[in-house]
């Protein structure tokens, strides 16, 4: 067995492994988007083990495209799910469209990192492989964005490294971390380097094996009782929405001009 098959074969087990816990310790009640994106890596892993198994790159090519927009959908699902699971504590006194906010937050935030990630994308590519690998490094800054925003503010959200949320993010950001590092690496390197550019492929594989790994560990420890959020941060959310509840008030005050006009 080659070693890229053997990463591979890790990887397998390391993803049934975290599904096992994600189920056992009852996560995927909390985060299933996450637990869908754990089993959807799995099954999407063992496909490919067997496509590269028969050999055939047609196949390959085809499942490589369905599987890279599964995945784009599943992780910007997860990475809306952490963010409404980290505002659980304050959920019921924010406004009933808080959710849809957030949505389109990440979307828009999405949108500005696309341009950035298009600087990483190798002239050689096709336009199709372009726009997939596009795409991919387009989430992996994403993922990594969240990551440091949860690390940074910990103490205001009132999470510590033994919460789940923090312990998601964390093992989403050091693999796409290593994963972006690679592909600027990539960016700089001769087109005869083809050994050195392999084995950094096989780094940034290591590196998801390393996610694994510490969340095996992370689920197969009991969880932290979550915590209320900080007075400082209580104070600004609960200001933000009663703000929008006010506005929402004074809008329905206002005596209506004309029958013709609508307030939205």
């Amino acid at each position: 067995m080659s070693f890229d098959n053997a990463v591979l074969m890790a990887s397998i087990v390391g993803e049934t492994s975290v599904c096992f816990f994600l189920l056992k310790k009852k996560v995927g009640r909390s985060l299933p988007f996450f637990l869908l994106y754990v089993i959807w890596s799995l099954l999407s892993d063992i496909c490919f083990s067997l496509i590269l198994w028969k050999g055939s790159d047609l196949v390959y090519g085809r499942f490589y495209l369905v599987s890279t927009t599964i995945d784009a959908i599943l992780e910007f699902s997860v990475l809306v799910e952490l963010a409404w699971s980290v505002l659980k504590p304050i959920r019921s006194t924010l406004p009933r469209k808080a959710l849809i906010a957030l949505v389109i937050l990440i979307a828009l935030a999405a949108l500005v990192i696309w341009p950035l990630a298009a600087m990483t994308v190798p002239a050689s590519m096709t336009p199709l492989n372009a726009l997939l690998f596009h795409l991919e490094e387009t989430f992996a800054i994403l993922r990594v964005a969240l990551f440091l925003i949860m690390a940074s503010f910990s103490q205001l959200l009132s999470i510590g490294w033994r919460d789940r949320e923090l312990q998601v993010a964390t093992g989403l950001g050091f693999y796409s971390i290593v994963s972006l590092l690679v592909t600027v690496i990539h960016s700089h390197q001769s087109v005869g380097q083809v050994q050195q550019y392999h084995w950094l492929d096989v780094a940034s594989s290591v590196s998801y094996l390393g996610s694994l790994t510490y969340w095996v560990y992370c689920f197969a420890t009991k969880e932290q009782e979550r915590k209320e959020f900080s007075p400082q941060m209580q104070q600004f959310l609960l200001l933000m929405s009663g703000g929008a509840r006010s506005g929402r008030v004074a809008l329905s005050d206002l005596p209506s001009e004309s029958p013709r006009k609508r307030t939205k």
